[in-house]
């Protein structure tokens, strides 16, 4: 039976099976991560109902949450590149989990935005954390593997997430409270219940025990924000982040009140087809981490691994932009996950960039300024979209804007990182 003590101290034979349990592990997290966030799209027609609000504030309600989750991307970084992973993850999931329960609470717009701008703030420390605790306990031929896992773990929580919340919504209102308060109180409850699995399993790997020239062997060097915003690497990254992640936002906070104003489907409908494209996404996670770990165990670079992958990714997603000539809600679900699985994919890969350009000591520094360029790329197109809906105007211009901006994102990376390789950077003492 392994322990806490064990896994302070594991031996060398044991490090595979820890490494790939660690990814389930970090992979739960971001489930329940997925699920938190989509209480609110998901259950939007039953809060309506007690609490009355226009597309607009909706947008609004969607960028309250991305405002905050993209500056805790950054500051959530800092604070584990300082705390360590372990007691980080630890602060970040306890915080995000009392702040979705805290939408329960809610008796107007005013508590609902206070509610999303907290549980933006914790999460935007979950996937810093997931990237550190990657860059800890493997090495880079096997990090896209366990980013695509990890990541997969978003469409686990937003497969869940329709049919959970139809549950939660038809068979309670216990205490005399509506159903959709429940659906806050019992996700809340449940990230609650993985903190503790965390701070049983999870420790880092001693330095004296890594193997394969695994780089966490290394002492680590602080390098500040200052310095790592001196190279165009950084600023690519972040760049394509903001383009390709107003897609993903749009789609994840918009596809159910799609379903709904489009083809006038109910809760429970909507619910048992919704969830079809969350798991083209887990797919996707899965299968563009894999085939980039390929590529480089077949003696293929890096920069070929990671960009041929990309690429393959981008490719998928303007098919998206044939969903208003569709009259077929089968077929408009099918064309939603192909561009699902071709954006977890591509999130796969860009969230291992980090690793490949700097090392482990700044890790979560990048990863979050990074993850603040997906949520700026977020708040812009969701609010325009919110816009665009309360003037009259179809979903037609959001879909044809976001199925291009992963061709532009993959551009612009070519462009400005002709050679992913580690970069040169001066550290601070």
């Amino acid at each position: 039976m392994t322990g806490p003590l064990t896994r302070r101290h594991p031996t060398a034979s044991a490090r595979p099976a820890l490494r790939w349990s660690i990814a389930v592990l970090v992979s739960a997290a971001i489930a329940i991560s997925y699920l938190d966030r989509q209480t609110l799209p998901w259950a939007i027609k039953a809060i309506q109902a007690d609490i009355p609000f226009s597309n607009e504030l909706k947008a609004g309600l969607d960028s309250a949450f991305l405002c905050t989750y993209g500056l805790m991307y950054v500051g959530g970084g800092w604070l584990l590149d300082r705390l360590g992973t372990r007691a980080g993850f630890l602060v970040i999931m306890i915080f995000w989990s009392l702040a979705c329960a805290s939408h329960g609470l809610a008796g107007g717009v005013l508590m609902l935005a206070a509610s999303r701008l907290l549980l933006g703030m914790g999460e935007g420390g979950g996937f810093p954390a997931a990237t550190r605790a990657v860059a800890e306990w493997f090495p880079a031929s096997d990090r896209a593997t366990a980013m695509g896992i990890i990541n997969a773990g978003t469409a686990v929580g937003a497969v869940v997430a329709p049919p959970l919340i139809v549950l939660v919504l038809t068979e309670t209102g216990w205490l005399g409270l509506a159903p959709w308060r429940w659906v806050f109180f019992l996700t809340g409850g449940l990230g609650l219940l993985w903190t503790v699995w965390w701070w049983w399993s999870y420790y880092p790997p001693e330095a004296e025990l890594n193997a394969s020239g695994d780089e966490s062997s290394a002492p680590e060097e602080r390098i500040s924000l200052a310095e790592l915003l001196k190279h165009h690497e950084t600023w690519a990254i972040v760049g394509a982040k903001f383009l390709s992640d107003g897609a993903w936002y749009f789609y994840l906070f918009w596809l159910p009140k799609y379903l709904f104003d489009v083809f006038h489907l109910d809760i429970k409908t909507a619910g048992a087809i919704g969830w079809i494209p969350y798991a083209a996404a887990g797919i996707g996670s899965l299968v563009g981490g894999a085939f980039s770990s390929w590529l480089l165990q077949r003696g293929h670079s890096v920069n070929t691994a990671r960009k041929l992958a990309l690429g393959a990714s981008a490719a998928l997603m303007p098919w998206v932009m044939l969903v208003p000539q569709l009259h077929s809600v089968g077929w408009v679900v099918f064309l939603f996950s192909l561009a699902f699985f071709g954006q977890q994919s591509w999130s796969t890969l860009v969230m291992i960039l980090p690793t490949d350009l700097i090392s482990r000591s700044a890790v979560g520094t990048l990863a979050g300024l990074v993850g603040f360029g997906g949520a700026m790329g977020g708040v812009l197109l969701g609010q325009g979209v919110g816009w665009l809906r309360d003037h009259g105007y179809s979903y037609t211009p959001a879909l044809l804007i976001s199925g291009s901006l992963h061709l532009l994102a993959f551009g612009l990376i070519c462009l400005m990182i002709p050679h992913i390789q580690k970069l040169k950077i001066s550290a601070t003492n």
